[in-house]
């Protein structure tokens, strides 16, 4: 029997929470609709399709990181900001991989613009990174590290594939000790990377 009162945001939910059991390129409309007890062409009054499903997800992850980063940094600055921070990022990717591996999509740059959900992220990010004295551009380098940085150490831990026996944990808060030594002692750019922006 179908279930009644389908919304889009309801759907997306639902998506999420579908995507942490099985993962996110596992998420399908068939999936959903099965999830439901409805058929396929039933969902396409709250999404358009696939694409515009995993979107949505990805907008509802990105939000629901930013608010648990929000809370950790409150208050927070410099090297305690910082680690709050990446905390949150780590245990938020850890407990949701399939909504975090939503977060990783290219997203519609239209999509993002509408999002207050991002511009958040923008304002949070950037605005803890601005403690270390970064303008642009600076600061998108600055955040593409931490990224990338957050991102690889994530991706090995939740594979297994930190196999030492130092504890993970450890390595991980020194990785971010290293990375606000680094943020304290920003290069400054040089003429030459200058003639190629």
């Amino acid at each position: 029997m179908a279930r009644a009162g389908l919304t889009a945001d309801r759907v997306t939910a639902a998506a999420a929470d579908l995507a942490d059991g099985i993962g996110f390129d596992n998420v399908t409309l068939s999936a959903l609709a099965r999830h439901f007890g409805v058929k396929d062409a039933s969902l396409y009054s709250h999404v358009k399709n696939v694409r515009d499903l995993r979107t949505r997800v990805a907008l509802l992850a990105g939000g629901e990181l930013i608010d648990e980063i929000a809370v950790a940094v409150a208050g927070r600055s410099g090297r305690d900001a910082l680690m709050a921070y990446a905390d949150a990022y780590r245990a938020y990717a850890l407990a949701h991989p399939g909504r975090y591996a939503a977060t990783q999509i290219r997203v519609d740059p239209a999509a993002v613009a509408d999002s207050p959900a991002m511009r958040r992220t923008v304002e949070i990010t950037y605005g803890m990174l601005r403690g270390y004295g970064l303008a642009e551009p600076d600061l998108t380098d600055a955040v593409r590290l931490l990224r990338s940085t957050f991102h690889g150490y994530i991706s090995i831990e939740a594979q297994g594939g930190f196999n030492h026996v130092r504890d993970v944990d450890t390595s991980w808060r020194r990785a971010v000790a290293a990375l606000h030594v680094l943020l304290e002692h920003w290069p400054a750019s040089s003429t030459e990377e200058a003639n190629h922006a």
